[in-house]
């Protein structure tokens, strides 16, 4: 494994700040829904800071991407940001119960940070195991709260940041952190595609412009004055000291022929099962992460899997919505259950279950269901928590030179029993799906291996 210290990672260009082209956009306030604030309360505070990875190839000296490379992507970052000009604002956190809000004014920018980094970039971009600490130098850390005239008192953070790192004559990666009381992974894909579609072609295009109308979103079950009064039920300090964090990350993948045989294999022992690629995919890797832990706990207790879902198609939205519009999903079978012979269709079975309920009611019970995954988000019980999305598309993400070499999530925290897992389109073919995961040591990444690939089919 090669360690990547932060030493190996040095600034090569004073902080700068892209805004969108002056007075191309008014002074704006937009209120957030429901939907943006459930992350105040389902994930730690560090954690609402959403980071992603994109490798790039390049044959560029330093030197060289500084004088010509960079120079386009702030500016076709400064279009993009007229469009997407939320993302260039403040979100102001006012005290409970008043709903945060973001602000925009003239001159309101995206912190830009340019570094330089000796390590291995095909190291960086491989599938491998692969120092989880390292890639947190290459993503914009969360900037400090905004000091300037607030209201109210009100604490304000920047919705956005970037961080390009150059590895000479290699490649380079573009970081990008954002706050997810902002936005969601899909108008996050969008506005990343957007972003690459106007340097490549030099313009902006006419079409797919993101849609900032709330009025479509009403708040029936009144979960925004439960989220607002649960503020304070983070996750921070729930963690018990003595948990092993992840410090490797591994990329695994499921071919698309692998996961037509999946589908067969489920659809066999359960004829009702769809067996949606989503599905049996998911399926697969929770058994396998029990499997993992098969000696920590009691069979018979539960076993959780988290997984958000889009709800724009319910409420008539198109996809181009710009902000969150996710519900939190969660799913549970018995430990022994997962661990049986028949282990891959319980699972396959429980997720689609809950996949069914979500699209006949998307919001029934949702109160009990968000105070549920709130509490169950806070314990150290089983629980696979499932980020991004395979419809996101993000290996589309093609500034000119083609598709990424890899994509990654900044953060994989997997702590103890409670998984983190990203779930991605597969880069190298249609219909295959990659996972990053993030294991304590090398011993849990051979031993996870071992089970992943005995299950799998030829």
């Amino acid at each position: 494994m090669a360690i990547l210290p932060e030493s190996t990672v040095e600034v090569v260009e004073d902080e700068s700040h892209v805004s969108p082209p002056p007075g191309s956009v008014p002074a704006t306030s937009i209120s957030l829904t429901f939907f943006d604030i459930i992350y105040l309360v389902t994930i730690p505070v560090d954690c609402n800071w959403m980071q992603r990875l994109f490798f790039y190839e390049s044959k560029h000296s330093a030197a060289d991407f500084i004088g010509n490379i960079l120079p386009g992507l702030k500016a076709s970052l400064s279009l993009t940001l007229q469009r997407f000009f939320p993302f260039a604002g403040i979100v102001v956190f006012p005290p409970p119960p008043r709903m945060p809000y973001i602000v925009l004014a003239e001159g309101d920018s995206v912190l830009f940070v340019v570094k330089e980094s000796s390590v291995d970039f095909d190291h960086l971009v491989g599938d491998h195991a692969r120092d989880h600490d390292g890639f947190l130098s290459l993503v914009p850390r969360k900037p400090p709260a905004i000091e300037r005239m607030s209201v109210d008192g009100c604490r304000q953070e920047p919705a956005m940041a970037v961080q390009v790192t150059v590895f000479p004559n290699a490649g380079f990666s573009i970081g990008v952190g954002f706050s997810h009381n902002v936005a969601d992974g899909m108008t996050f894909a969008h506005f990343m595609k957007s972003w690459a579609s106007i340097h490549r072609n030099r313009k902006a295009p006419d079409d797919h412009l993101p849609i900032f109308d709330r009025d479509s979103i009403d708040d029936p079950l009144g979960l925004a004055p439960l989220l607002m009064n649960n503020i304070g039920m983070t996750l921070q300090g729930t963690i018990s000291p003595n948990s092993s964090f992840n410090n490797l990350r591994v990329t695994f993948k499921i071919k698309r022929s692998q996961i037509e045989s999946l589908k067969t294999e489920v659809k066999t022992k359960c004829n009702e099962l769809n067996g949606s690629t989503f599905v049996v995919a998911c399926a697969y890797i929770w058994v396998c992460l029990t499997k993992l832990h098969r000696s920590s706990t009691h069979s018979d207790e539960l076993s959780y899997f988290h997984f958000p879902a889009d709800c724009r198609a319910h409420l008539n939205l198109p996809q181009t919505y710009f902000g969150n519009c996710l519900t939190l999903r969660l799913t549970s079978a018995k430990r022994s259950e997962l661990l049986s012979e028949n282990g891959f269709p319980v699972a396959a079975i429980a997720i689609e279950r809950e996949i069914t309920e979500f699209r006949k009611q998307p919001f029934k019970d949702a109160t009990k269901s968000l105070l549920k995954t709130i509490e169950k988000n806070k314990t150290e019980k089983d629980i696979v928590l499932l980020v991004s999305s395979p419809k996101f598309g993000l290996y589309d993400t093609d500034f000119g030179w083609g598709k990424p070499r890899k994509t990654e999530v900044g953060m994989l925290q997997s702590i103890g029993r409670r998984s983190m897992v990203c779930i991605s389109e597969s880069r190298d073919e249609e219909g295959g799906v990659e996972f990053g995961l993030g294991f304590a040591s090398h011993d849990s990444v051979n031993s996870f291996n071992d089970i992943f690939m005995e299950g799998l089919p030829n």
